[in-house]
């Protein structure tokens, strides 16, 4: 069938008008015949059985969620109830009993549509109210239409919002809807993938899936039906996402470092402050290969809290210098900008190279020197905010752009920074710099595979040596003064301690007073002169922030108390023991990134979680994992069971992934096997223009005009 059908506006099609059609376009994206065909049921009822009234009677009504009953209305009332409030009332009877069907709105089109002593079969929620039996709202179709249907054993359910059941499109208009453009359509629709695919992986055709997922005659056909629709939507995101990575490395030119010089081996062989474990060892040897092609390197570094990054950082950086090339590094906080500047200047403070910070907080004085320095080509490594994206800073010649925390930036402030290259670097005649996105937030595989299928990824999975895992333990508020008792001990050893309080925006005042309630319990129970405390949080200024911060990293303070600003970055190696209170508020990645501030010295260290007595069923099994493991990865594998892609790549990234059918956590096996078939396809007909790939190529084509998922990444 023609794709021109398909692409006819939702309002044309017969029962849905121009009404409809506006409500369908706001309400669940539908706008064309299309979108309802891929607007796909999420759970299924078994509509194959047919209940007698009396049966209600004789069942416990626990065991009957939804019944379905044939039958008709003797008789339609309107009952009064509370304040000028009205019901419409029928009495619906079978040759068994009978049962009140009740509407609380739309009285007036329900009462002139219902037919008396005419056979209905009717379906929805059975409720007791004494002892007569009722059921609000129930779905409703004339037998002899019924017989007529498309109906099928299992009846699908459909997403839908209030307005629209409020409005009359309930589940059964849609279902009508459906099978309308089946019968426009013939149910006649083009394949899309290779035949020998299908016959490979035993795929339903696709005309049989759309049918079957709409109008399934069985389980087996649902499930199979299921199996294909799914395997094709995450099939085409990895054919568009391997397709990015290849025509990138094979169109975008790189500057090709094929220099491993003075700067980087003197590092290495006579500054490195500790042996590189074997991971970092391995990633450098991806990155190397990557700066040294003519291909422009786009590579993810995920490594957990405390893993070496930064030396990973520094060395590539390196590696550009011995190049002739200038390096930046961009983070998504001053503090964070700031600790890595620190970081850098300690480790290369026996090189002869020239390192600088921009921020916001930069004095005009001092930002001069630095875009001179840069334009001049004097100034090596550039650490910086935001800051970085300004248009008056401009680099000499910018080989290499590391960012920090990707996920806090957006696709523009990236592209910023591609433009940035120097004289070369005239937009359209630039040969962009080599980019490295670091995370300390580890993606599960699956997550990784959709969102950044595009980025080569590098893994650093495992602690410098010398590195003591963290205990973490769950204790109760009722615990407190032993784990006081344990906080005194532990600063009687010299060791410094975090106590953090949530910070949820909603309730900021509560949360504040929170914070301050018990910063006043604190400073009651660790009283001057013996002990000392600093306090951050978000109302305090800048700089009061950061002369607590540094109070608390030279030694002078004994206990921060702080909300959760200091997640990301603060770097203290005598800091041995993080209290969490009220853990049960916090996500189990955020959990994960407050337990990572500690640790970071030879000691052991401790993280212990506070919380009521009154938990949720996922804050038990969130607060259980982080007693269990220490591993960041398998921490977002349970972070993304219990939440969901959407929600844990948060607000900026979570449209990313609105996958129609498939589902990332369920459905990771497949994900895997979509992968594996589209690197195959690609290795062997990159372009797909082989005759068996000209249906696959089309629907490609027709797929990457959509902004779906496609263009939101990287």
């Amino acid at each position: 069938m023609s794709n021109t059908l398909l692409q006819t506006p939702i309002e044309y099609l017969k029962g849905v008008g121009p009404q409809r059609g506006e409500l369908l376009r706001k309400e669940v994206g539908i706008h064309k015949y299309e979108d309802l065909l891929h607007f796909y049921p999420n759970r299924y009822i078994d509509r194959t059985r047919y209940y007698k009234i009396n049966e209600l009677q004789s069942q416990s009504l626990g065991t009957i969620a939804e019944v379905q009953i044939i039958g008709k209305i003797i008789n339609i009332k309107t009952v009064e109830f509370g304040k000028a409030k009205k019901r419409l009332v029928a009495t619906f009877v079978d040759e068994t009993g009978e049962i009140e069907l009740v509407w609380f709105q739309g009285h007036k089109w329900i009462r002139d549509t219902l037919k008396l002593n005419t056979a209905y079969v009717i379906f929805g929620k059975v409720t007791s109210f004494n002892g007569q039996y009722n059921m609000a709202h129930p779905e409703m179709e004339l037998l002899n239409e019924h017989q007529k249907s498309l109906r099928s054993a299992m009846q699908p359910v459909y997403p839908s919002t209030e307005t629209l059941t409020n409005r009359g499109i309930s589940n059964r208009v849609i279902n009508k809807m459906m099978q309308q453009v089946f019968l426009e359509t013939q149910g006649n629709f083009a394949e899309t993938l290779p035949q020998y695919l299908i016959e490979e992986l035993k795929l339903i055709p696709k005309n049989a899936a759309l049918f079957n997922i709409h109008f399934p005659k069985s389980q087996e056909l649902l499930s199979k039906a299921q199996f294909r629709l799914k395997f094709e939507e995450l099939f085409f995101i990895q054919l568009q996402l391997i397709t990015k990575n290849l025509v990138r490395k094979h169109k975008i030119k790189g500057h090709p470092f094929t220099i491993v010089g003075e700067n980087f081996n003197n590092f290495y062989q006579k500054h490195l402050p500790f042996e590189l474990t074997n991971a970092q060892k391995k990633v450098l040897k991806e990155i190397r290969n990557d700066m040294g092609t003519h291909a422009q390197m786009n590579r993810l570094l995920q490594g957990d809290v405390g893993s070496g990054k930064t030396i990973v950082a520094l060395m590539a950086m390196l590696i550009a210098l011995d190049n002739g090339f200038q390096s930046c590094l961009m983070a998504p906080t001053e503090i964070l900008a700031n600790q890595h500047f620190n970081g850098l200047t300690e480790l290369a403070k026996d090189l002869n190279i020239n390192i600088k910070i921009l921020t916001g907080s930069t004095k005009t004085s001092e930002r001069k020197i630095i875009h001179e320095a840069l334009e001049n080509g004097t100034l090596h490594i550039l650490i910086g905010t935001h800051a970085l994206l300004e248009d008056k800073v401009q680099f000499q010649n910018l080989g290499l752009a590391i960012i920090d925390e990707q996920h806090r930036f957006g696709v523009e402030q990236r592209s910023k920074l591609w433009q940035k290259g120097g004289p070369s670097g005239v937009v359209g005649g630039a040969i962009p710099p080599h980019i490295l996105v670091m995370t300390a937030t580890p993606i599960p595989r699956t997550l990784a595979m959709s969102l950044y299928g595009d980025l080569d990824i590098s893994v650093i999975d495992e602690l410098p040596p010398g590195r003591k895992p963290i205990q973490t333990v769950h204790r109760y508020d009722s615990n407190r003064l032993k784990v006081w008792k344990f906080i005194k001990d532990e600063i009687a050893k010299g060791r410094q301690i975090y106590i953090v309080y949530p910070l949820i925006q909603e309730s900021e005042t509560m949360d504040y007073k929170d914070l301050m309630d018990g910063y006043e319990s604190i400073s009651r129970d660790f009283p001057l002169p013996q002990y000392s405390i600093s306090i951050v949080h978000g109302k305090m200024k800048p700089a009061d922030k950061d002369a607590e911060m540094k109070r608390f990293a030279e030694g002078k303070t004994n206990i921060m108390v702080a909300t959760t600003v200091i997640e990301v970055g603060v770097n203290i190696p005598n800091a041995s023991v993080m209290i969490i209170e009220s853990a049960e508020r916090f996500g189990l990645s955020q959990l994960h990134q407050l337990r990572g501030r500690v640790g970071r010295g030879a000691e052991q260290s401790y993280c212990i979680l506070m919380t009521s007595f009154k938990l949720s069923n996922d804050s038990k099994i969130r607060l259980e994992t982080m007693c269990q493991t220490n591993d960041g990865f398998e921490i977002a594998e349970v972070d993304l069971k219990l939440r969901g892609p959407g929600d844990m790549m948060g607000k900026q990234q979570s449209g990313v992934l609105n996958l129609q059918i498939a589902d990332l956590v369920k459905d990771k096996d497949l994900l895997l096997l979509a992968r594996h078939k589209a690197l195959e396809l690609l290795k062997k007909d990159a372009s797909m223009t082989l005759p068996e790939h000209q249906k696959l190529r089309a629907a490609f084509i027709e797929l990457t005009k959509k902004k779906n998922i496609w263009n939101y990444i990287s």
